[in-house]
């Protein structure tokens, strides 16, 4: 984290075309560790039921991070020349800053398991430490991981669903991420109020992700509020597919189509990472999972074409197209959990087929764990 701060300060101070590139490939060097062992380590550190509110909180903290940013790009939009420097500089060289900062806060403040936690007490380290292994087994996350672990995760075609689940999200939401505020200038915007109309709908996604979050941890169930949140965002892009004459309409159109990148996205991670138990699998499983999802980076960038404005017909319709991916994917996923947890019911309900020892181990894979639907 800190060296990304450090590379974003150096795009404010690259002199050519070939060192803004370099210094985007070491970005995302640095980067692509980040999510994956961020969501790994929450998910040590609370159970299923729990988990939702606690990645909606650090998923949306990108949402705030949109919303201010935008103010900030606005902020320096009245630095341009400060010191000779363009004011994209400037947003840069803020921003990395900051980053940096945290990362310095965050090396002292987190530590990477609750039975290594210096802030807890022994006894309290210890019921943690039993707390999570009705979760992830008794498996130490000091045990290596083997090249036979990652090819028996793999195998499991329920991963796989997740990896898909995430790539069928992630291509829309990097859609809205890049072109948003393409989008919304060309409703006849300047610059600078395109960079503060960006915020509303960012910020109207982090606090209904959150009840969202709080709803679906409530009554332990994942997939029916994917659902609902896919169906909203694919409303919202179908109005800008049919409406373009009315910027009111198209602007508000914006309020819907975040349902899916920030609403519906925090509750999909967190169904497929929290459902895969025990430390080498979950970090395996986790990291293969969002770093194949990753993919829509490139896939989203070439959607929304110049050419297009301001229709998009193209961009709006593959966005609708991969939410319905998002939709059916999770659906199958849906359903491979559903039939598992019956499949374990009737083993459990014949002592002979009873294992010796619960969860020893094998996290997910042992016949008394059951999967979120």
């Amino acid at each position: 984290m800190f060296c990304f701060g450090i590379l974003t300060i150096g795009q404010g101070f690259v002199k050519s075309y070939g060192g803004l590139l370099v210094t985007r490939f070491f970005i995302g060097v640095t980067e692509s560790g980040m999510f994956p062992g961020c969501y790994y380590l929450i998910g040590m550190w609370y159970r299923r039921p729990d988990a939702l509110r606690r990645y909606t909180y650090f998923f949306n903290s990108t949402t705030l991070a949109g919303a201010f940013g935008g103010l900030i790009a606005y902020g320096t939009g009245y630095m341009q020349g400060m010191r000779g420097y363009e004011a994209w500089r400037w947003l840069f060289i803020i921003e990395g800053a900051v980053t940096c900062f945290v990362a310095v806060l965050a090396w002292f403040l987190i530590s990477d398991f609750p039975e290594q936690a210096r802030w807890l007490t022994e006894a309290e380290r210890q019921w943690m430490k039993k707390r999570m292994e009705v979760e992830h087994g008794t498996e130490s996350a000091e045990h290596p991981i083997r090249f036979t672990d990652v090819v028996e995760v793999l195998k499991d075609y329920r991963i796989c669903l997740g990896a898909l689940i995430y790539f069928s999200f992630l291509v829309p939401s990097y859609c809205y991420a890049y072109f948003s505020p393409t989008i919304i200038k060309s409703y006849g915007y300047s610059t600078l109020q395109t960079q503060l109309h960006s915020v509303p709908p960012l910020a109207m996604a982090f606090f209904l992700s959150l009840g969202i979050a709080f709803a679906s941890d409530r009554l332990r169930h994942r997939y029916l509020f994917i659902l609902f949140n896919l169906v909203v965002a694919i409303a919202g892009i179908a109005i800008l597919l049919s409406v373009h004459d009315k910027p009111r309409v198209q602007y508000a159109a914006l309020f819907l189509v975040v349902f899916g990148p920030y609403c519906g996205m925090p509750v999909a991670i967190c169904w497929f990472t929290m459902n895969v138990g025990g430390h080498r699998r979950r970090a395996i499983g986790t990291a293969l999972q969002l770093g194949f999802g990753e993919i829509a980076g490139i896939v989203s960038t070439f959607l929304f074409k110049a050419k297009e404005a301001p229709y998009y017909h193209t961009g709006y319709s593959v966005a609708i197209s991969f939410f319905t991916l998002a939709a059916f994917w999770s659906t199958c996923y849906f359903f491979a959990c559903w039939m598992e947890n019956r499949r374990r019911d009737r083993l459990m309900a014949d002592a002979d087929n009873l294992p010796e020892g619960t969860m020893v181990g094998d996290g997910d894979l042992d016949v008394s764990y059951r999967y979120m639907l």
